[in-house]
């Protein structure tokens, strides 16, 4: 038998979040990524707090984070799986989404809730990405499916 081939896992605090994606607040939904596995997987962390803009009007007397935000969340990880695979840190990619197929919310995701953005990489190549995407909290599926991004370089360079 040959030897075990250790596995590269880093890791994105907020500070590299940002000089990986393009979002800001308000509209940055994940606190940190751990457990990246380049050109595999990642997890990202949001934790849910009743401050966020959203829960204003979703719902006052009983805030629920929107499913499309979870979505939100978990393309941002995608993100930052993708910009940690192609090495594009510091080079202001732009990844957009293109579809999102067979979304299931199972679980209602409210302040307070650690929210586990699990992201894995179905195929990627170039500019466009298949990733499915799995939000946990407290060990439960929140929401679950599949969606595509592209990649785009915004002074045109090629990925």
């Amino acid at each position: 038998m040959g030897e075990a081939v250790e596995q590269d896992i880093r890791s994105a605090d907020l500070a590299k979040i940002q000089r990986m994606i393009p979002h800001r607040y308000p509209f940055l939904f994940i606190d940190k990524v751990r457990d990246i596995r380049v050109g595999e997987s990642a997890v990202g962390i949001k934790n849910v707090t009743i401050n966020e803009p959203h829960f204003q009007g979703h719902f006052p007397a009983k805030p629920v984070m929107p499913g499309i935000m979870i979505v939100e969340a978990m393309a941002q990880t995608a993100a930052v799986l993708i910009s940690e695979t192609l090495n594009l840190i510091d080079r202001e990619p732009l990844v957009y989404f293109m579809t999102m197929d067979n979304f299931k919310f199972r679980r209602m995701v409210v302040p307070g809730d650690v929210l586990e953005l699990h992201v894995r990489i179905e195929r990627g190549r170039g500019r466009v990405w298949k990733l499915y995407g799995q939000g946990v909290v407290e060990g439960e599926t929140a929401s679950d499916g599949n969606f595509s991004a592209m990649i785009e370089m915004p002074n045109g360079e090629k990925i």
